[in-house]
């Protein structure tokens, strides 16, 4: 109900954009689904576009006209969904590497991510550093 009432709260002005953060966090299945219902219907009926930040990747596949994959706060692959799958099915194929499945979106995503293991993550010291950074800032 708080995120109904939270979209409904950005759409009372009409935005010519409106600015989505993970509207679907912490929802169930049903949830939503209908509020990507509501999100597609508003589109349709106005012709407004809408940014949306996701960490999922199904629904961005679903309901994305275009996406813009991140790590480490950079671009690292932006496309149309069908873009961005068939451009990673392409480099396994020259690479010999295809798999029986076609690739998704999330297999996008980890492709460009990587493991996120790596030794650039940092360790305890740079959260903490980041931390007194974020409280003087803050």
């Amino acid at each position: 109900m708080v995120r109904r009432l939270e979209l409904a709260q950005a759409l009372v002005s009409a935005p010519r954009l409106l600015i989505l953060d993970e509207p679907t966090i912490g929802l169930d299945p049903i949830a939503r689904t209908g509020v990507w219902e509501h999100i597609d219907a508003v589109r349709a009926a106005t012709g407004m576009t809408v940014l949306v930040t996701t960490h999922y990747m199904d629904e961005a596949d679903q309901y994305c006209d275009r996406v813009a994959l991140m790590h480490r706060g950079r671009v690292r692959a932006l496309g149309t969904p069908a873009e961005l799958r068939e451009g990673l099915g392409a480099r396994r194929r020259a690479a010999g590497t295809a798999m029986d499945t076609p690739p998704t979106l999330e297999d996008v995503f980890r492709d460009v991510a990587g493991s996120g293991l790596d030794d650039e993550a940092g360790d305890f010291r740079d959260v903490r550093s980041t931390r007194r950074t974020a409280r003087r800032v803050g």
